[in-house]
């Protein structure tokens, strides 16, 4: 009798305890979590999920996100942040399940991460620093975080020889960028990387030469009718150009984004343009179709598009 009294108790709010509604938000998400991975009661096709097959979804959500802001769509963003917020309590939830670690590992690791990398705005006990503070300023911040990174790397191998394993081989000078990105954008922070260590040209002029020396071998592959050779050098071509992006301040997959979009849409005006004269796509020749992408290109400029 008193268990069945208790839980249907007013808080202090006024607001039944047992009531969804009195749920903080993030506890209410990772109730649902629990519930849909529940393996008698739970959503068959949450139950079967694993690490590797959530992956998918995960980065096509960062990508939704991404996608939100170059629109500028905040209703949108919201949306897309809370997917992206479930893959997190996914794995987080799986993870829990085999004993590993839980949603609020996650979030203390990255919280005592900030503080950590962070010196020159947070005290060691994460208080923050008064906005004064000579720690703030750009030198000495660029030089705690090579000291702090250093430090990290020496704790990662001191827990290693506590837990009586091998220490890590000496670091990668290039290590630690996600295979899984996107093969431009690996690109750019890879040649971002060399660039720390002192390997990188002067200026965007000398990227330009650069790129038109990696066009030239192109070319010569693709006239040598070798399919191996061109492949690699036009992955040359590429990471000259991601190179060239990064020397301009310029990010290579919003580049890349933006001039797809805007061939889209000129394509679709040039389709508009054919019909207005009775042609098609499928039925125009190369020089119709030219002459209406150049319209399109036209009115785009004259803001008509």
């Amino acid at each position: 009798m008193s268990e069945t009294r208790d839980a249907g108790r007013s808080g202090p709010n006024g607001v039944r305890d047992d009531d969804p509604a009195a749920e903080a938000p993030l506890g209410r998400l990772l109730r649902l979590m629990a519930a849909l991975r529940d393996p008698v009661a739970g959503c068959p096709w949450d139950v079967a999920q694993s690490f590797a097959t959530i992956v998918p979804y995960t980065i096509e959500e960062a990508y939704e996100v991404a996608d939100a802001v170059a629109r500028g769509d905040l209703g949108d963003l919201r949306d897309e942040l809370g997917d992206l917020l479930l893959q997190v309590v996914f794995h987080a939830r799986m993870a829990e399940e085999r004993g590993a670690f839980a949603f609020d590992d996650v979030a203390r690791a990255i919280g005592d991460k900030l503080v950590r990398r962070h010196p020159h705005v947070f005290t060691p006990d994460g208080a923050p620093l008064p906005a004064g503070s000579a720690l703030r300023d750009p030198a000495a911040v660029e030089a705690q975080w090579a000291a702090i990174k250093a430090r990290e790397r020496a704790a990662r191998q001191a827990e290693r020889l506590d837990a009586g394993l091998a220490p890590d081989p000496a670091p990668d000078p290039l290590g630690g960028v996600a295979r899984a990105l996107p093969a431009l954008a690996r690109a750019e922070k890879i040649s971002r990387r060399a660039a720390a260590h002192g390997f990188d040209w002067d200026d965007a002029t000398q990227v330009v030469d650069k790129v038109r020396e990696e066009t030239d071998e192109v070319a010569e592959a693709l006239a040598a009718g070798d399919p191996e050779a061109l492949s690699e050098e036009i992955g040359d071509l590429l990471f000259s150009v991601a190179n060239l992006a990064r020397h301009a301040g310029i990010d290579p997959e919003t580049a890349l984004r933006d001039g797809t979009a805007k061939f889209e849409r000129r394509f679709a005006a040039m389709a508009r343009h054919l019909a207005a004269s009775g042609g098609a796509l499928g039925r125009s020749d190369l020089a119709a179709m030219e002459a209406a992408w150049q319209a399109a290109k036209r009115d785009e400029a004259a803001g008509q598009a």
